[in-house]
């Protein structure tokens, strides 16, 4: 196995747990203006003062449409491409309905299928498949999450450098021949994985809860798959799952830099004609609800984890931007937030508290994680259970709403900011089939959003009483929390265990 897929592999457990498909989160502009940059003028010592900032106050920064084309290929893949010469050089991501929510009876088989592409083709492998790409000065990447499986190419734009690295990449995504000895060594790095996970309290509550809140649906089980259902996956199983869910009719093509519109077009369809014919694989079913309720994993640990989730709301929810904002005051803005004001930094419960909706095909999660001294870990509970409700019927402050949408509109560029940026936009916006206009949609609804209506929407999706509560650590006599003040008596533990 290639380095490369070694180190994906290993860290799929923590993204396909907590992935915020944050492929089109926040969006809208680019770094490459449409008016040129002008040159340095003479600098005005006396407007040249900090006083000058004061100009910014209320006024949103300047950022450009995306001008998105989209077609379909004659094989059926979807296509959105933004042009942007200002490199020489494009972004392509595929995407695919691939990911471990097609499993079925076989967890693990979607994201071994990911991991072999690149392991081999013909007269190639894995080493010169690496080599290929880096000769060119291009660059491979692949990955595989619950809805998703994606392959992305980096390549100059320049003729003698895209169509080999077109050839290549084509043959990697399209007839990847998996090869015995590779599906040998990926096998075993699963199985040391999985004796690893076994180690990790985070890793064993991540699972239950996941168990817990999906009970018999697609999402529950892990996209590693287990030690008892990858050891009899075969090349054959691979085939067939390669040939279904990399079809051309379920697949999106993302492409984003230096191409004309024809240019693009050719090159969507080198791609899509390189791929297994097939239709679109049919969407992932709703899950239902779960049973509230609280689960114990005893294990010895100084600190003790603390997972609290409910089903939040599919990728195409009218909701979607302003659950986002009102998440992010309440736990996914960092500092800042309600939740990290509160256990962290006026009582030193924990280094870090989160929370934060995964939108997929399907309702995905809703989701609070933290670790916490053990001797505390019952009354930080409640108290982060508490803080919520609080949140749930009295909504943000204005001041806290209008410091949340000055922080989006300053990082919004910043989401386009490149073409690899850009091919994560177009991808969930393909993917999930949402409209072309809808990453200035998400930038003006966010920015004229009010507290009604973010305490309207976070009090219709959510429900403390409805949660599932996953915790991991030794169970030991508790102590009551410390008041909060400005300045904790006792700072927050190190970097978190495990």
């Amino acid at each position: 196995m290639s380095k490369r897929n070694e180190t994906r592999i290993a860290r799929t457990r923590a993204n396909a747990l907590l992935l915020t498909v944050t492929l089109g989160l926040l969006g809208a502009t680019s770094v490459m203006a449409d008016t040129p940059i002008e040159a340095p003028k003479a600098i005005d010592k006396a407007a040249n003062t900090l006083e000058s900032l004061k100009e910014l106050d209320g006024k949103a920064p300047a950022r450009r449409e995306l001008k998105i084309q989209s077609w379909n290929t004659a094989e059926g893949a979807r296509v959105l491409f933004v042009e942007a010469h200002e490199l020489p050089m494009f972004d392509m991501r595929l995407l695919f309905a691939a990911g471990s929510s097609q499993d079925g009876a076989t967890p693990g088989i979607a994201l071994i299928t990911n991991a072999m592409l690149n392991e081999g083709v013909k007269g190639k492998n894995v080493s010169a498949i690496a080599e290929g790409f880096e000769g060119l000065g291009a660059d491979f990447s692949n990955g595989s999450y619950r809805d998703m499986a994606l392959a992305s190419l980096r390549s100059l734009s320049a003729p003698d450098k895209r169509d080999p690295a077109l050839k290549l990449f084509s043959e990697v995504v399209g007839k990847p021949t998996f090869p015995a000895d590779s599906l040998a060594r990926i096998k075993n790095q699963l199985m040391a994985s999985f004796e690893y996970q076994k180690q990790n309290p985070g890793s064993l509550a991540g699972d239950e809860l996941f168990k817990r809140l999906y009970s018999d649906h697609p999402y529950a089980h892990p996209s590693m798959g287990t030690a008892k259902s990858i050891t009899p996956i075969t090349l054959a199983q691979l085939k067939a799952f390669h040939a279904k869910a990399y079809a051309a009719g379920n697949a999106v093509i993302a492409l984003a830099g230096d191409l004309s519109r024809t240019e693009a077009e050719a090159v969507a369809a080198q791609v899509s004609a390189s791929l297994p014919k097939g239709p679109a694989l049919a969407k992932t079913i709703e899950p239902t609800e779960p049973q509230s309720g609280q689960t114990h994993i005893e294990f010895p640990s100084k600190q003790t984890h603390l997972m609290l989730a409910q089903l939040g709301i599919d990728r195409a929810d009218p909701d979607y931007a302003a659950l986002s904002l009102g998440n992010s005051i309440l736990g996914g803005g960092g500092f800042g937030s309600r939740l990290m004001t509160e256990v962290r930094e006026k009582r030193g419960l924990t280094y870090g508290v989160s929370s934060g909706f995964t939108p997929m095909q399907a309702q995905g999660p809703f989701m609070i994680a933290l670790q916490t001294r053990a001797e505390l870990s019952e009354n930080t509970l409640k108290l982060v259970k508490d803080i919520t409700r609080d949140f749930l019927v009295n909504g943000p402050t204005q001041k806290e709403l209008d410091d949340a949408k000055r922080e989006l509109a300053g990082s919004f560029p910043l989401s386009t900011a490149s073409n690899s940026a850009i091919v994560g936009q177009l991808g969930a916006i393909g993917f999930y089939n949402l409209p072309l206009t809808f990453l200035e949609d998400f930038m003006t609804q966010s920015q004229s959003v009010t507290v009604e209506q973010i305490k309207a929407v976070m009090s219709k999706h959510l429900n403390v009483d409805k949660l599932v509560i996953v915790t991991a650590g030794p169970t030991i006599a508790q102590k009551p929390l410390p008041p909060p003040t400005a300045k904790p008596a006792e700072q927050p533990l190190g970097v978190p265990e495990h």
